[in-house]
């Protein structure tokens, strides 16, 4: 089957900020009554409590001994962290715990509509305002709204929001989730006459060298109590700022009503979004009636082709185009699930100059600014709904496939709210022209976990529930997503695709992953010629890429993982996964260098190394997950040295002595390697093209540790109480190499305007505080996040150990 595909926009958000602090604040007279629309900033000054509270709703409670938070918060990294928390959530806590806002209203903003906007809520939210229970939901990753307007207070009275959030059944995951109100919260005030909210669609049915037409719906909605005319005017703008094309639409609308508005503009010579030149167009709409302004929203969006063809694979714009794409988790390491923008800012581009070009969201929608980021930047994007649908999985709560799991989750409010989900994820995401594919679950077919099917053999457990029943989830799923966006392709992630071939699973999906299973590609496309096929879930062996590199027809892969995450762990005290191509930190491992080897056009060239168990064997290249970025070995060991290029030939020395030149056709499983004694110096590979060098890359013996070294990704912040400086420490020799085996107790203090947000290594089993003010290195390094405050300044970060010489940074916010 074909799938062709044009393009959708994205919602951009332009926030008026609110005053921070812990009483009332208002909103300011000129942003709630002289803009058609106004977002107001709702993220500081929350007050907050761990527990039960069962008058926490009611206006009148005191809460002036609750602890002040700012949002986003996620409570679970704030630890500790302990065995009985269970190892699916990285052993860290859950809970119940309340959070309340208290803000004023200037009776200038009567006649608005007032809506708070809430991007996510780990989990089971109640929402109360000035007492009166507004709305729940169940689901933690899913983007909500709840209408304030009937019972707000004006005039500087107080008014109260109150969200319970109930995580006390900490372990319902597979992986850590944290806790709390961990993503952002605005309010959004609009007039009675006003754009729906995710209600602008954008595709682009026609795409040619010359000229793309634009196809714009907009639901309008009347809240007034009586009808009238409206116009609604749309603008084109390109990435400069300049309108490229406009049209206007005048129509009448009754009180209480929606209407939906379709109009077409025509773009001249459009730029194509790509990986490789993400360009990008946003749409003003703006509506008015009797000429005054009534609304205004922008939809970013790109102009660009997608089609998934049985036979040729993935292409965009018409070019067949693998997917170099990994799956990623949601947490940022030592800041949790409440993650600054900037951290996935650098994450992703570390993944992008590794050569990957796709994002897998596993297991669940993402925060909205991380889908923006992937436009920005390039990324093509598997949106994911569900890990389970019901009944559910097994958690595990000792460690990884140990003892007796649990299978409370979401699964229990699946039958109610999976369609209105996974709706409101499509309806809210549907217009980044970064998402090419949405899933609507991952291994809801893995075998007997908990569905069952006389396809698995011998594996086949008739207590278990019918794998049938994946189609009777799965196909309202299916619906509910295409009644929401009918121009991408719905998928699965499949764990078995036997069972799901023999259910039917599989043939009611447009594109269908296979995890783990390259073994079923060439049978299954004789079997089912028209079906489309890609990796959803990969190993990173080598073997697994010839798979996809190697044939036309496999649209791409996702390696499991892109980055080391939280939970899912095998045992106490280890409380992460290893599998990422970039650590905790977002530090680039081996196994990060090989894949930049396999998928990266940049020349580059990189050593590690790893002990080898038997001298006397024939050399093997070694496991890039078990070597490691160093040159320090006990004097008599017999390494193994890999090297990871895409250059024709690389040529490999030890303090100058040449150890031989080797050749691309000398590779195993896309390794060069050799069989080295080791002898403390400088071991450097050169890149060479023709016999010329253009890349290299050294590997140094480090002397004892002598200072401490810290590096800023930036050195100005804006004083806004968000903005986040990453700072990588290091322990170093007194040449400035790294030690690989430094891990001392480190002290860390901050003066001035800000505050140290988080603190971590790649250490899996650290089970210290995030917050400090002590932490460990380890592999001779580590990060600090320090974040800003609402005040201007100078900030002083100062690491010490004793022993070694302490380091300082100054750090500007403004």
């Amino acid at each position: 089957m074909k799938f062709k595909l044009p393009c959708r926009p994205t919602l951009l958000l332009l926030a008026a900020v609110l005053g921070r602090g812990a009483e009332p604040a208002p909103v300011p007279p000129a942003a709630a009554a002289s803009s058609p629309r106004t977002y107001v900033d709702f993220d500081p000054g929350w007050r907050f409590r761990i527990g039960e509270s069962p008058a926490a709703m009611q206006p009148k409670f005191d809460d002036s001994a609750w602890r002040v938070v700012d949002l986003p918060h996620d409570w679970s990294i704030e630890g500790p962290f302990r065995a009985e928390y269970g190892s699916g959530n990285g052993y860290a806590p859950g809970g119940l715990a309340w959070y309340r806002r208290h803000f004023q209203l200037p009776d200038a903003a009567r006649g608005r509509q007032v809506s708070l906007e809430l991007d996510g809520v780990y989990d089971n939210a109640e929402v109360w305002l000035n007492g009166c229970f507004l709305a729940r939901r169940p689901n933690g990753f899913v983007s909500f709204a709840c209408e304030l307007t009937p019972l707000l207070r004006f005039g500087g009275q107080d008014n109260v929001i109150a969200v319970r959030v109930d995580h006390s059944r900490f372990a319902d995951s597979r992986w850590y989730t944290g806790s709390g109100i961990y993503r952002h919260v605005r309010l959004c005030l609009t007039g009675p006459l006003h754009l729906v909210r995710w209600g602008t669609v954008v595709t682009t049915p026609s795409v040619q060298a010359g000229s793309a037409t634009i196809r714009v719906e907009t639901q309008v909605a009347n809240e007034a109590a009586q009808g009238g005319a409206f116009t609604l005017q749309s603008d084109l703008e390109d990435s400069d700022g300049r309108t490229v094309a406009t049209v206007a639409s005048a129509g009448s609308i009754g009180a209480g009503e929606s209407r939906l508005v379709r109009q077409e503009l025509t773009l001249a010579q459009p730029r194509r979004w790509a990986p490789d030149s993400p360009a990008l167009y946003r749409l003003r709409s703006r509506l008015s009636s009797d000429s005054a302004p009534a609304d205004e929203a922008a939809s970013v969006f790109g102009v660009r082709t997608l089609e998934f063809d049985p036979n040729r694979g993935f292409l965009l714009n018409g070019a067949p185009t693998k997917l170099k794409g990994v799956c990623i988790h949601q947490d940022g390491g030592s800041v949790g699930v409440a993650v600054p923008i900037e951290i996935w800012e650098r994450r992703l581009a570390t993944l992008k100059a590794l050569g990957v070009n796709a994002i897998r969201t596993s297991h669940n929608p993402p925060a909205p600014e991380f889908l923006d980021l992937c436009d920005r930047l390039g990324f093509l994007v598997m949106d994911e709904a569900f890990d389970e649908f019901t009944p559910g999985k097994n958690k595990w709560v000792a460690g990884w496939n140990q003892g007796v799991p649990g299978r409370f989750g979401y699964s229990e409010f699946f039958a109610e709210w999976s369609g209105r989900d996974i709706q409101d994820m499509v309806r809210r995401d549907r217009n980044h022209p970064s998402i090419v594919l949405w899933s609507i679950g991952n291994e809801i077919d893995y075998p007997n976990d908990p569905f069952t099917d006389p396809a698995l053999g011998s594996a086949y457990r008739p207590g278990n529930p019918a794998g049938t029943e994946l189609v009777r989830w799965g196909r309202p799923l299916v619906a509910a997503v295409k009644q929401a966006d009918a121009t991408r392709p719905v998928t699965a992630a499949l764990a078995s695709v036997a069972m799901s071939n023999a259910v039917g699973f599989a043939q009611i999906l447009d594109v269908d992953g296979y995890n783990y299973q390259e073994s079923r590609y060439a049978a299954d496309h004789q079997q089912f010629p028209a079906r489309v096929i890609y990796g959803s879930e990969n190993k990173h062996d080598f073997a697994a890429w010839l798979a996809v590199r190697d044939n036309p027809r496999i649209s791409g892969q996702f390696l499991w993982t892109g980055i080391d995450y939280l939970g899912e762990a095998t045992a106490w005290p280890r409380r992460a996964s290893p599998d990422g191509l970039l650590d905790l930190c977002g530090f680039v491992k081996p196994q990060g260098r090989f894949r930049q080897s396999l998928w990266s056009a940049a020349p580059m060239v990189y050593l590690c190394a790893a002990p080898r168990p038997d001298a006397a064997a024939a050399p093997t290249p070694a496991d890039p997950a078990m070597s490691a970025e160093s040159w320090n070995w006990p004097g008599q060991s017999t390494l193994t040295v890999s090297c990871f290029t895409n250059c024709a030939q690389v040529a490999l020395t030890l303090n100058g002595r040449p150890l031989g030149i080797k050749a691309e056709a000398e590779a195993v499983g896309g390794v060069r390697s050799w069989t080295v004694p080791y002898a403390p110096g400088v071991l450097r590979a050169a890149g060479l093209q023709d016999g010329r060098e253009i890349c290299a890359f050294a590997l140094q013996t480090a002397g004892p540790a002598r200072r401490i070294e810290l590096h800023a990704d930036r050195t100005q912040l804006a004083a806004d109480g968000k903005a986040v400086c990453q700072v990588e420490f290091q322990i170093v020799d007194a040449q400035g190499v790294r030690v690989p085996d430094a891990d001392p107790e480190l002290i860390f203090s901050l003066d001035g305007p800000g505050r140290i947000l988080g603190l971590g290594s790649a250490d899996l089993a650290n089970s210290e505080p995030v917050r400090g003010p002590l932490h460990r290195a380890y592999q001779g390094r580590g990060l600090a996040i320090v974040q800003s405050t609402p005040a201007a300044g100078s900030l002083a970060l100062r690491v010490s150990a004793p022993g070694l010489e302490a380091a300082g940074l100054t750090l500007t916010s403004r």
